[in-house]
């Protein structure tokens, strides 16, 4: 019997402890904080988005870094095997709008239970409020960890320590620094899934406004090249600081690492409709609405808390009578419907990113195991991987997937 050391109690910690133990091992899973899955808690505002049910391939489509190398994961742990897992463990599940999978109770405190009773149940010990702060290697081979409460040694380590974003949660980086003083290597880590902040001021007037059905551009003019960088359709919210929502968060992971300066960001607030379509909408409601000034004529067509912002960028005057509208000024009005600019200031820090772009890099890792290929007996799983997805459950499904691996691979 083997005595597995599982460093992080996040969601690939713990599935990989309870597979490692259920392979008949000795297990051992040493936590930071107080409880388990403290970063579990809070994803999905408490409801926790497990999965996606969807293929294999929709799994790999959705993950924008290093997608290959999941490839044996994802196929010895899809979203259909893990919701069959969680239910096995009593959990009942649903399915909400964009195949996105929830506990039916709406409560991850649920999901957190029923892993920590089966850890119990399979004779997992649980090590909280510890910290790893280095392992024990040797002859190449890694013999335990060191802990602020003393050695443990074990015969193989699995590495959970998980990435960058929510630090309150335990998640601070510790996993990179344990990692590279056995020589791996750390791609620089940038927050993920993450809200956008603006140079301009006017978002701020709209705080709290959130518009559905809208089309995000995010892109760059260099020298005479156009560069998209991404363009989607959905939901997006106004903050004091710039702009969120689910079509801001997946934006943010396709901008560039290294800088960000010279990007903007287009809404088209009318989507379906096209240039001419938009301009004979404007020009019905200011037929039907001939005597109103310009300030009071835009009701139905645009959110009420909207319409001063649009009023004041379309630089026509407020009090002008829409019948002394001109055709130029109509259009100048419809481009900017159609191509509300934006320019990016900044994104938010590690404590509003939902994941952590970066981290260990996959070529010193076998992907059919998840074993160190620089020291035996180290795995690694979840977030302090160099992997990322968009929103929707795919982050929690890499994060089940490598742990599971790594857990049988022992």
């Amino acid at each position: 019997m083997k005595q597995v050391i599982v460093v992080g109690g996040g969601p690939s910690g713990m599935i990989a402890a309870i597979m490692a133990a259920r392979s008949n091992n000795k297990v051992i899973l040493i936590e930071r904080n107080e409880k388990l899955g403290k970063k579990l808690f809070i994803t999905g505002k408490g409801r926790c988005n497990i999965t996606n049910q969807t293929d294999v391939e929709t799994l790999m489509a959705n993950t924008l870094t290093n997608r290959k190398f999941l490839y044996s994961a994802f196929y010895t742990l899809d979203s259909d095997g893990l919701m069959e897992f969680i239910k096995e463990l009593g959990l009942p599940l649903k399915v909400e709008r964009g195949n996105r999978v929830f506990p039916a109770s709406d409560k991850s405190s649920d999901l957190i239970k029923h892993f920590s009773r089966e850890l119990e149940n399979q004779g997992v010990e649980v090590m909280l409020n510890t910290n790893v702060t280095e392992l024990i290697i040797k002859d190449n081979q890694v013999k335990g960890a060191l802990t602020d409460k003393g050695e443990i040694f074990g015969d193989k380590v699995i590495l959970a320590a998980g990435g960058m974003s929510y630090s309150m949660t335990g998640s601070n980086g510790d996993g990179y620094k344990i990692a590279s003083k056995v020589g791996h290597t750390i791609i620089s880590p940038a927050p993920g899934l993450v809200p956008i902040e603006t140079k301009e001021e006017w978002p701020k007037s709209l705080q709290g406004l959130s518009l559905k059905n809208v089309s995000l551009t995010i892109y760059k003019k260099d020298k005479n090249k156009l560069i998209t960088f991404f363009e989607d359709f959905g939901e997006m919210l106004f903050t004091h600081f710039g702009i969120s929502g689910p079509l801001v968060l997946s934006a943010s992971s396709y901008l560039p690492k290294d800088t960000i300066r010279g990007i903007k960001i287009k809404i088209d607030l009318k989507p379906t409709l096209s240039f001419e379509q938009l301009d004979n909408r404007i020009l019905r409601d200011f037929e039907k609405n001939n005597k109103k000034q310009y300030k009071n004529s835009l009701s139905e067509l645009l959110p009420q808390k909207l319409i001063p912002v649009i009023v004041e960028l379309s630089e026509i005057d407020e009090n002008r009578r829409v019948d002394q509208i001109t055709r130029e000024e109509r259009h100048m009005l419809v481009k900017l419907l159609k191509g509300l600019e934006l320019s990016i200031k900044n994104i938010r820090s590690f404590n509003e990113a939902i994941i952590t772009r970066g981290g260990l890099d996959i070529k010193e890792v076998n992907p059919n195991t998840m074993e160190s290929k620089i020291v035996k007996g180290l795995y690694f799983t979840g977030e302090i991987l160099d992997l990322d997805a968009l929103t929707g459950g795919f982050n929690l499904q890499i994060a089940f997937s490598t742990g599971y691996l790594a857990g049988i691979s022992i």
